[in-house]
């Protein structure tokens, strides 16, 4: 039986451009959100994550702007997050046009945020962000603020929590990995799958076909992708071929 699986493309946001760099510095400028969603879109793209990465008061606006123009053009799936801080953030962010949307930051600081967006929304509009540094000591542990942020929180029990709390879907980012291309924390990501009832998107080192394959039979629910996709060193085409060929569809 083959295993279905979404791919993803994850879009970072700052100052109403798409921008990439690697473990979230030196930042370069990919493109317009917009036309990029469409054409991921065109090329068969199952969902769209759009993350704003500078996360103030006036991004925030940004974002919902760009939530409403993207879903006037773009008819798949679309998450966005950074900055949303509240249940009603959470509510404009959603009548924006977002399908759903991710936590972090605001999640750790006061974790019945998650109960109360998912009682009012939907668990299934309510994915919290999981940014995981591994430590020398080998254990994971969680971050906030695109890594800069160590909350002193095992990534894995927290993880766990979140879920308890009616998170309805977890995208992981592995900050160690992100944007070097070496290849996904397939550990990490391998022991949480198997411990979490709500669907599981790996984020953050995908440098090949092979990566996304290895990682897409580990039981997560979808592959979040952006260097290799921005840079146009594949296409999503390229990659649901690459899967289905793998066994995974």
């Amino acid at each position: 039986m083959s295993l279905m699986r979404r791919v993803i493309v994850c879009l970072d946001v700052q100052a109403g451009r798409v921008v990439k760099g690697t473990q979230f510095v030196g930042l370069r400028d990919v493109g317009d959100p917009v036309e990029l969603a469409e054409r991921y879109e065109r090329d068969g793209a199952d969902e769209l994550v759009f993350l704003d990465i500078a996360a103030t008061h006036e991004e925030r606006a940004t974002l919902f702007d760009l939530a409403r123009r993207t879903a006037e053009r773009v008819f798949i799936p679309l998450t966005i997050g950074g900055g949303i801080r509240s249940a009603a953030d959470i509510g404009l962010a959603l009548r924006a046009g977002a399908d759903k949307v991710c936590i972090n930051t605001a999640a750790v600081k006061e974790p019945q945020l998650i109960t109360e967006a998912a009682r009012a929304f939907g668990t299934q509009c309510i994915v919290v962000g999981i940014e995981t540094i591994r430590q020398p000591d080998g254990r994971w542990k969680a971050f906030t603020d695109n890594g800069r942020e160590h909350t002193g929180l095992d990534a894995h029990d927290w993880a766990r929590r979140t879920v308890d709390l009616g998170a309805g879907e977890l995208l992981l980012t592995s900050v160690d990995r992100e944007g070097t291309r070496k290849g996904f924390d397939l550990e990490f990501i391998a022991k949480l799958a198997r411990q979490v009832p709500v669907p599981v998107v790996a984020h953050g080192g995908a440098g090949k076909i092979e990566d996304i394959v290895e990682v897409a039979r580990l039981g997560v629910d979808g592959v979040a992708i952006a260097s290799l996709l921005h840079y146009k060193e594949l296409t999503v085409a390229q990659i649901k071929t690459g899967l289905a060929a793998a066994g995974v569809e």
